[in-house]
C-alpha cells in the first residue's frame, strides 16, 4: 500500500510567550494599566477585580477570563473588600481564530482552569524567579534544575486553552469524545469529594481530625485518604491545613485582621504555632508574606504617580 501522510492543520499556535503570572493581591492593590503589541490573558482564580479593557470596565469573578488584544490599553482595578488571586498570561499569536476573542469576557469550566493550573506548574519548571511580580519584563530560563520539556507543555496547554475555548463560546460544535489519556486516570471529585470539601471549608475555624471527618461525611478512613492522595497527591489533614493558609493569606491580603486574630479564626491553638505551619508551606513568616504583598502594593503605586 502507498500511505500518504497528512500535514495537521493548526488553528492556535504560540511559539512566544512574554509572560506568566500567579498573583496574589492586596484588597486596595491597583495597577496603573499598560498597552503592549501582543495578547494578554487574565483569569481570576479567587475574589473579584475590575479589568478596564480600552474604554469598558469590567467586573470579574472566580473563573472568569478576560482577553486583552494588542496594542489595547487595560488594568487590574480591586475592590477594596476581596484580596483576589489572578492568572495572567501575555503571549503572540498571529492566528487569524483570536480574532474572536477581541473584546470577550468569558469563562473558564473545570477542564480549562486544570490547563491554567499546569500552564502555572510548568512555568515554574522551566522560568527562573517569582511568577507573583507584575513588573517582571522578561522570563530567564531555568538552567539549574531544567524539566524536560517544560517550555513546549506550556504551549501544548496554552493552544488546548484556545481551542477549548473557542469551541465552547464560538464554534457550538457537537460534543467531542475525551482523549485516550496516556497514563491511568486519577480520580475525579464526585459527590463525595464534594461534600467533605463542603465540610471542611464550613469547620475550617476548628481543629478537626480524620475521625471527625470520616464521621461527620460518611466516609470511611482508607477511602478518605484514597481520594484525597489520588486527586491532590496528600493525605487530607494535610490538604486541611493548605486550605487554612489559603485562607490566611487572603485575609492578610485583606488586611482586616491582624494574626493574633487570624490565627483565632481558622482555629489555631496560638500564634507560634500558626506561624510555624505558615512557613513550612509558603516558607515565610506572616509578617514576610504581608511585607511582600505590601511591597507590590506600594511598587504599583509609584508607578501610578510616575504614569503620564
Amino acid at each position: 500500500m502507498a500511505y500518504k501522510s497528512t500535514r495537521l492543520r493548526p488553528l492556535f499556535l504560540v511559539r512566544n510567550i512574554i509572560s506568566i503570572h500567579y498573583f496574589d493581591y492586596m484588597s486596595d492593590f491597583t495597577f496603573p494599566g499598560e498597552s503592549h503589541d501582543f495578547w494578554e490573558l487574565l483569569c481570576v482564580d479567587k475574589g473579584e477585580i475590575d479589568a478596564v479593557a480600552g474604554s469598558e470596565r469590567h467586573t470579574l469573578k472566580r473563573g472568569s477570563i478576560i482577553f486583552h488584544q494588542p496594542n489595547e490599553f487595560h488594568n487590574v482595578i480591586t475592590n477594596g473588600r476581596v484580596a483576589p488571586s489572578l492568572v495572567v498570561i501575555a503571549f503572540e499569536c498571529s492566528s487569524p481564530c483570536m480574532d474572536a476573542f477581541r473584546g470577550q469576557t468569558l469563562t473558564v469550566q473545570e477542564t480549562e482552569s486544570a490547563l491554567l493550573a499546569r500552564i502555572i506548574i510548568e512555568a515554574r519548571h522551566a522560568f527562573a524567579g517569582r511568577l507573583d511580580d507584575p513588573y517582571q519584563e522578561e522570563l530567564i530560563r531555568n538552567t539549574s534544575v531544567p524539566v524536560f520539556g517544560a517550555e513546549q507543555l506550556i504551549g501544548n496547554y496554552l493552544e488546548e486553552l484556545l481551542i477549548l475555548l473557542y469551541r465552547r463560546h464560538f464554534a457550538n460544535p457537537l460534543p467531542v469524545p475525551a482523549p485516550t489519556p496516556r497514563r491511568p486516570r486519577l480520580a475525579r471529585p464526585n459527590e463525595t469529594y464534594n461534600r467533605i470539601i463542603r465540610y471542611m471549608e464550613e469547620h475550617v475555624n476548628e481543629q478537626l481530625t480524620i475521625e471527625t471527618i470520616c464521621k461527620n461525611t460518611l466516609v470511611s478512613r482508607s477511602r478518605l485518604q484514597k481520594l484525597f492522595q489520588e486527586l491532590h497527591g496528600c493525605g487530607v489533614m494535610e490538604f486541611f491545613t493548605l486550605m487554612k493558609i489559603d485562607i490566611a493569606k487572603e485575609l492578610i491580603r485583606n488586611n482586616q485582621l491582624n494574626f493574633t486574630q487570624i490565627s483565632d479564626r481558622l482555629g489555631y491553638a496560638s500564634i507560634h504555632y500558626f506561624s510555624r505551619q505558615f512557613k513550612k508551606i509558603t516558607h515565610m513568616t506572616p509578617s514576610e508574606y504581608a511585607s511582600s504583598i505590601r511591597l507590590l502594593s506600594e511598587k504599583g503605586g509609584v508607578q501610578r504617580e510616575n504614569h503620564p
